[in-house]
């Protein structure tokens, strides 16, 4: 399945929190069981960091926010592609209408 992770910075982190979480990520690694699809930071907006990911799993779900809590407020959604949406989108309409 299918997840899109977002991280908010904690409020009244310092800047040497915030620098030592960007040093932190250059040596860090997804956990065993999580196919990272794509990682995004953004600039000036919250949240700061999107990643989209695969799993059957919830253990490498959790490891994710338990390694990052510290620093960041984060929320995990399951999402599926708008092609899969599409297709699972008729069917679902029609059980809401019958």
């Amino acid at each position: 399945m299918i997840y899109v992770w977002r991280a908010s910075w904690k409020p009244g982190l310092s800047r040497e929190q915030m620098d030592g979480a960007l040093i932190r990520r250059a040596s860090w690694s997804y956990p065993e069981g999580l196919n990272a699809l794509a990682e995004y930071w953004l600039s000036g907006s919250s949240p700061v960091v999107i990643s989209v990911f695969e799993t059957d799993e919830y253990g490498p779900i959790l490891e994710l926010g338990l390694t990052w809590q510290d620093v960041f407020e984060i929320s995990c959604d399951a999402a599926c592609t708008a092609e899969q949406g599409l297709q699972l989108g008729p069917a679902i309409l029609e059980r809401r209408q019958g």
